[in-house]
């Protein structure tokens, strides 16, 4: 595999990963402003949103470390 064709999937997995932490983030306000607070699923969305970004962190790190990510960025 290249090393431009790596570049390429780690955007896009990036992307995806953005993407997907903003919807949680849409649902949580969602169900804060539906349910007014009484429920647990705005904690829930947001847990997932936090869980999503430290994955995201992670793989980003990876990213760098493994040389799949330069120095320059993306």
């Amino acid at each position: 595999m290249s090393p431009m064709f790596s570049e390429v999937y780690m955007k896009i997995l990036v992307i995806a990963f953005l993407v997907v932490i903003l919807a949680s983030l849409g649902s949580a306000l969602f169900y804060l402003v539906r349910d007014k607070g009484q429920s647990e699923r705005t904690a829930k969305a947001l847990t997932w949103r936090i869980a999503l970004s430290i994955t995201l962190f992670i793989l980003l790190m990876a990213g760098y470390y493994t040389g799949i990510i330069p120095r320059g960025g993306l």
